[in-house]
């Protein structure tokens, strides 16, 4: 058994990433960009008949 205290500095690059760092990468972004456009025109098709 390690009867060594915990080192309370350790580098916190360690920790996992949480969803904030997955929105800011830029083929995420794209992807959902792209989704929200289908959207958006498929709501504008449904209310204004052309």
């Amino acid at each position: 058994m390690n009867d060594e205290p915990a080192d309370l500095t350790a580098d916190l690059s360690d920790e996992p990433r949480g969803c904030l760092f997955a929105l800011s990468q830029p083929p995420l972004m794209l992807f959902l960009a792209f989704v929200a456009t289908l959207i958006l025109g498929t709501a504008v098709h449904d209310l204004y008949r052309w």
